[in-house]
This record gives C-alpha cells, sequence and structure tokens, in this order.
C-alpha cells in the first residue's frame, strides 16, 4: 500500500475500502471486517448511508490498532449549515464509537455548505477531526469554498474512473494543494468497464483484470481509489495493484476513453438537486 500526504501532514492510503450501498448492518460489519483482514486502512461511510454503527462495531472488533486506520464518513444535505453540522459530526462520532474522525467531508456541494464548512474548521482545531474535505465540488463551487474558508479542504472525493476524467477539476484541486479521491472508480460496471477491450489487452501484459487497471491507472494519476465488494475475493483482487506500473503509452491509451462526462449522476440538474435535499436520514 502507498500513501498520500494530505495538504496538513495527514496520511493517507492511495487505496480505501468503500461502504455505499451496503445498508445491512451485519453485511455491512462483516465486509468490513474482511476488508480489514484484507489488508485495507482506509474504510469510507457517510451518514446518508445508514452504515456508520457497522462499521463503527468492526473497527472496535477487527483488532487492528486505531491509529492504523484511517475512517472517513460524510455530512449529508440535511445537516448543510453550521448549527446542523456540529450535531452532525457528534453523532457520526457516536455512531463510529470513535474520539476522533480521520477525514469528514461535506458530502455535496449544496445547502449552506459554508456555514457547515465552519463547524468543520472548529471540530478540526479541536482534534475531532483529524482532515476535512468536499464531496462532489465541481471547479467553480470547489474555488468558491476555498477562496472563502480558512482551512483549506484536505480532500475532494468526486467521479474518477477512465470515461469520466475530470482533468479540468483535477487542475483546480491542483492550485488549491486539494487531494482528488475517487468515489466509482469502476464506473459503477458501465461500459463494460470489467471486460472493456483496452483495459483487457493492457492487463494481460501484466497477469491482471481490467478492473485492477483501472484501479491502477487512477492511482498513478495521484488520485486515491475507494472500490467497494462485499466479496472478499474481489477485495483481494481490487488491493493487488501495487506490483505493477502501466507506461505512459498505456495510460495514454486510456486516457483516450474519456467521454467527458457523467453517465452516472448530473449535479446541473435541478431536479437531481432537489431530489438530494428531499432525503432525509433523521427526523
Amino acid at each position: 500500500m502507498e500513501f498520500v500526504t494530505l495538504n496538513n501532514g495527514v496520511k493517507m492510503p492511495l487505496e480505501g475500502f468503500g461502504v455505499f450501498q451496503v445498508p445491512d448492518p451485519a453485511q455491512c460489519e462483516q465486509a468490513v471486517l474482511d476488508a480489514i483482514a484484507t489488508g485495507y486502512r482506509l474504510i469510507d461511510t457517510a451518514a446518508a448511508y445508514m452504515n456508520e454503527q457497522a462499521v463503527g462495531a468492526a473497527v472496535k472488533k477487527c483488532g487492528v490498532p486505531r491509529e492504523e486506520l484511517f475512517i472517513t464518513t460524510k455530512l449529508w444535505v440535511q445537516d448543510a449549515s453550521y448549527e446542523g453540522a456540529k450535531k452532525a459530526i457528534e453523532t457520526s462520532l457516536q455512531n463510529l464509537g470513535l474520539d476522533y474522525i480521520d477525514l469528514y467531508l461535506i458530502h455535496q456541494p449544496m445547502g449552506d455548505y459554508i456555514g457547515a464548512y465552519r463547524a468543520m474548521e472548529e471540530a478540526y482545531r479541536q482534534g475531532k477531526l483529524k482532515a476535512i474535505g468536499v464531496c462532489n465540488f465541481y471547479p467553480a463551487p470547489l474555488a468558491d469554498l476555498c477562496e472563502t474558508v480558512e482551512v483549506m479542504p484536505a480532500v475532494n472525493q468526486v467521479e474518477l474512473h477512465p470515461f469520466f476524467q475530470q482533468e479540468k477539476a483535477l487542475a483546480t484541486m491542483k492550485e488549491y494543494g486539494v487531494h482528488p479521491e475517487a468515489w466509482g472508480p469502476f464506473a459503477e460496471g458501465k461500459h463494460g468497464i470489467f471486460t472493456h477491450p483496452v483495459l483487457t489487452k493492457i492487463g494481460e501484459k501484466y497477469g491482471k483484470s481490467a478492473a485492477q487497471v483501472a484501479l491502477r491507472w487512477n492511482v498513478q494519476r495521484g488520485v486515491t481509489v475507494i472500490p467497494k465488494s462485499v466479496h472478499k475475493e474481489r477485495m483481494e483482487q481490487n488491493m493487488a495493484i501495487w506490483d505493477f506500473q502501466l507506461s505512459d503509452e498505456e495510460m495514454q491509451q486510456i486516457a483516450a476513453l474519456d467521454l467527458g462526462h457523467s453517465e452516472i449522476v448530473d449535479h446541473s440538474d435541478p431536479g437531481f438537486v432537489k431530489m438530494l435535499h428531499g432525503m432525509k436520514i433523521h427526523p
């Protein structure tokens, strides 16, 4: 496993394990235990995933010292305000059963995210959050946030995979010293990514799968990836990306796959924004 040093000096793994769409407590807890046993140390959850307690239970049982784990969770749109974020941070700490959270992110660039970030800055200074950042902040809102706040966001977690590469977004992150993290590194299975001819052919050279090539491509761009699987053998495969390196030519072949837009979500769609505002995770 390789690590990146964030802009505040905190070390973060370049590969982690995500638990999106694993709401069943028993299944989520077992998946996290399996992931940690496989070697993952970064676990990525969110208040909106409704599985923080299961993640916390696994962390408590796993036998790995707390300081060796990197736990991420996120603030939901419903709580995107100064007071809302203060309460939400305490709720997440309680759900996870932790004294501190390694990385706390604003889940969507919606609501009073500046007010929410002010509360996160306070919790960061108090040591409750070791690093703070954002998710899904496209270049303009990311620049707005960075030009407004006191503590620069450490991470921006966005959709990044061979079919949506976001070079402009990466350039903005680099300008502000914000580390990119990829959700959906397998494009949620779209475009036949697991059998894609370009990725498959490259993988054959190294004895690797198309999925492993897709992950390796992102980490070679300096992007942290958080693939999700509830199957231990897939977790092991997803972790087996540190013993080969893609050539410049192969990186360019994959770069040519970029469609320039997402086919999973559209944050510019008012209906999508309204839908996220309508999602309530507590009374």
